[in-house]
């Protein structure tokens, strides 16, 4: 059994072969894997952690293409499906000059909306040590279902919770829809991971540390908000950490948040047991190295040809 399974989309991102340009002018595209969970999996595979992952894909050579990808980064795919009713979801992904992303998503339904309660096995997830999941899989009614399935064996089970949103507000019916959604599930998660954006956009406060105050007092026992550049902001219990970031020649933000939770993730693992009672050197420590993954994300074009190995971050932090 994987000690770390996520749960959620795995998809195309079509990424173009020219930045600075709109969706419109851009001439050529280059398909790349993507969708956050299957990302923050094959993230944590690089870095040696051994990871599952659950979601669903069309049947069809976008399918095959992610399925074999996931077998090749060492990710566990006994619980990828497979949908007969819907193709794999794609992403038009358009950069401008500064590597800041545009989406359009051809999903209507995707494959990834179809992931039912049924295939989320109880052995399965009570076997890890943590779970996590974004806020992709609760905008259809199918996968909220299985979504909250698995939060809810995870739970029970005594299996940590994460939670990274994501938010793609295309995908919801309208901001109210989406915040109410995730809103729901918060108080949930043991640590749940945000931007800064959506940090406001979901606490409805403009400060950082009114937002961060909101949100970890729905539940949350580690929240994290990322803010590129600059770093991570932590509140953890009554205590909060500001650890600034690193400077790269970036090329294309996609994926930055998730190598930021691969990072994370891994460097916290073998603390869980403490959870949350971890102490201030394992979170900054942790929190750099998280930086650090993000960094070396954004020096490449797509979410995980970058990803690092572990011995490359620690080169780089060095």
């Amino acid at each position: 059994m994987p000690d770390v399974i996520t749960l959620g989309e795995a998809l195309i991102d079509f990424v173009p072969t020219e930045s600075g340009l709109s969706l419109a002018e851009v001439s050529g595209f280059s398909k790349r894997f993507g969708g956050a969970p299957a990302n923050l999996a094959v993230g944590l595979a690089r870095l040696g952690t051994d990871v599952g992952f659950i979601g669903k894909v069309g049947d069809d050579s976008f399918g095959d293409f992610i399925k074999a990808k996931l077998v090749r980064e060492g990710v566990e795919t006994s619980h990828v499906y497979r949908s007969h009713r819907a193709h794999t979801t794609l992403a038009f992904v358009s950069l401008s000059k500064e590597g800041e992303r545009d989406f359009i998503f051809y999903r209507n339904p995707g494959a990834d909306q179809l992931l039912m309660p049924p295939e989320i096995r109880k052995s399965y997830i009570a076997g890890a040590n943590l779970f996590h999941f974004g806020s992709l899989s609760l905008t259809g009614e199918d996968s909220l279902e299985a979504t909250k399935r698995a939060i809810d064996i995870a739970r029970g089970s005594g299996v940590l919770v994460s939670m990274d949103p994501n938010i793609r507000f295309s995908l919801w019916e309208d901001d109210d829809h989406a915040r109410t959604r995730i809103m729901d599930t918060i108080d949930k998660v043991d640590i749940l991971k945000l931007s800064l954006e959506e940090a406001y956009f979901l606490s409805q406060q403009t400060d950082l540390h009114k937002a961060s105050r909101r949100l970890a007092g729905l539940g949350p026992d580690l929240l994290i908000i990322t803010q590129g550049e600059k770093g991570s902001f932590c509140r953890c219990g009554q205590s909060v950490y500001q650890i600034g970031g690193y400077s790269v020649t970036v090329k294309d933000t996609t994926g930055a948040g998730d190598g930021f939770m691969a990072g994370f993730l891994d460097q916290i693992y073998g603390e869980l047991k403490h959870f949350p009672d971890l102490n201030e050197n394992t979170l900054s420590e942790s929190l750099h190295f998280a930086n650090a993954t993000a960094a070396l994300t954004t020096t490449d074009y797509g979410a995980i040809s970058s990803f690092p190995e572990r011995k490359r971050v620690r080169e780089f932090l060095q």
